[in-house]
C-alpha cells in the first residue's frame, strides 16, 4: 500500500491543546465495522454502549517528564532535549537538534550531559549528576507534549497528560485513549458489569516515528517494552470463553494483546517487546472493539485503526468527524469501533 493512502481528512483548527473538563464529557464517535451510520455520543455513554461481561483492557504505563531544557557549553544557548530511551546507567537515547559527539549541555541543578553518539538513526547522551536520571526528571523535567500542541507544558499537564490507570513508570507519551476515564465513569462501568484489567506498553519512539517510505510495507517498526501478567491473561481468556468482548483502550493495548496472542487467539503471560506492525490486511486474534483518539495522517496509529475498521470506512468517519467539529489528537475526542 502507498503511504498516500493514509492521507486522512484533517483540519488543523481542530487540534485540541487542552482537554475537556471533566474528561468524560469528551465527544465519542461510535463506528460499526458492519457499515451502519456513525453515532455521536459522549464518553459518559460508554457503559450503555458496552455489555455486561465485556472486558476493558487498559494500559497502566506512566509518563515520565522527559522534556528537559539545557544550555550548550560554551555560549549558553538554550536547547530542548527529549529523553526517549534508557540504554544503561545514566545513558539515554535523546532527541536533540544538531547534537554532535562531545557536545556538553548543562541541565541545571549540578547536572550535565555529554553527547557520546550522533548519527542519522539516533543520538546518545551520558548524564553526569548526583542522582539517577529518572530522579532528575522530577526536578528538571516537563511533560513531553506532542509537537502539534503549540504551547509549553504547564503544571496542569502533570495530571492532564496522565491516565487514571498510570502505575508503571516508563513512557515518553501518554496512551491517550485512557485519558478520558474519570472515577465516575470507572464506577459506572463496574456497576454495569463491565470488567477491567491492565497490561503495560511503555510508549517509546516507535509510536510516533514518522513513516517516510513510499510503500508502508517498507517501514520498520521499532520495539516497545510490554508486559501481560498472568492475571490479565486469565481475565482475557475468561472473557473470550464466556462470549464477552475484549475492548482495547487505545492502540498501545491492541499492539500488546496482538503481540502476546498465538495464531489461535490464546493469550499467555508475556514480558518482552512489541514489534508488530499492524496495517490493513492484518487478522486480529484477540481484540473485539477499540476505543481510540483521532490520529495524525500517515502514521502507524492510523494504519492500525484502518486495519481494524476498514480503510474507506475509517476515512469516511474521519470526514464526518471533521464536519462535526470533533477535537483531534491527544487532548481531543474519541472513537469507539465496535
Amino acid at each position: 500500500m502507498l503511504l498516500s493512502d493514509f492521507d486522512f481528512p484533517f483540519d488543523p483548527t481542530l487540534i485540541a491543546d487542552r482537554p475537556i473538563e471533566p474528561r468524560d464529557q469528551a465527544r465519542l464517535l461510535v463506528l460499526s465495522r458492519q457499515g451502519q451510520a456513525c453515532a455521536h455520543r459522549r464518553i459518559t455513554d460508554l457503559p450503555m454502549l458496552l455489555r455486561a461481561g465485556d472486558l476493558l483492557v487498559v494500559n497502566d504505563t506512566k509518563v515520565l517528564p522527559v522534556r528537559v531544557t539545557g544550555r550548550r557549553r560554551p555560549g549558553g544557548g538554550k536547547v530542548e532535549l527529549l529523553f526517549v530511551k534508557e540504554l544503561g546507567e545514566q545513558t539515554w537515547e535523546v532527541l536533540l537538534k544538531g547534537g554532535k559527539v562531545g557536545q556538553v549541555l548543562d541541565l541545571g541543578t549540578d547536572a550535565f550531559c555529554t553527547v557520546t553518539e550522533s548519527g542519522p538513526s539516533r543520538i546518545v547522551a551520558h548524564v553526569t549528576a548526583n542522582k539517577p536520571v529518572r530522579q532528575l526528571f522530577q526536578t528538571i523535567g516537563r511533560m513531553p507534549l506532542p509537537p502539534y500542541i503549540k504551547r509549553d507544558p504547564e503544571d496542569a499537564d502533570n495530571s492532564w497528560y496522565q491516565t487514571r490507570f498510570a502505575k508503571e513508570e516508563g513512557s515518553i507519551a501518554a496512551p491517550t485513549a485512557g485519558l478520558h476515564f474519570t472515577d465516575r465513569l470507572i464506577e459506572s462501568l463496574q456497576e454495569r458489569g463491565i470488567r477491567r484489567t491492565a497490561v503495560t506498553l511503555h510508549v517509546g519512539p516507535a509510536t510516533f516515528r514518522p513513516v517516510k517510505t513510499l510503500h508502508v510495507e517498507d517501514h520498520r517498526m521499532l520495539p516497545e517494552r510490554v508486559e501481560i501478567s498472568a492475571e490479565a491473561a486469565a481475565a482475557i481468556m475468561h472473557t473470550k470463553s464466556g462470549g464477552g468482548r475484549v475492548v482495547a483502550i487505545g492502540t498501545t493495548v491492541v499492539r500488546t494483546l496482538e503481540t502476546a496472542a498465538d495464531e489461535t487467539g490464546l493469550v499467555n503471560p508475556y514480558r518482552g517487546e512489541a514489534t508488530n506492525y499492524i496495517t490493513p490486511g492484518y487478522r486480529f486474534r484477540v481484540v473485539d472493539a477499540i476505543l481510540t483518539n483521532f490520529h495524525l495522517p500517515r502514521t502507524t496509529l492510523v494504519m492500525l485503526v484502518s486495519a481494524f475498521a476498514g480503510l474507506e470506512r475509517l476515512r469516511s468517519a474521519y470526514a464526518e468527524a471533521v464536519q462535526e467539529r470533533y477535537r483531534f489528537y491527544s487532548y481531543g475526542d474519541a472513537m469507539l469501533i465496535l
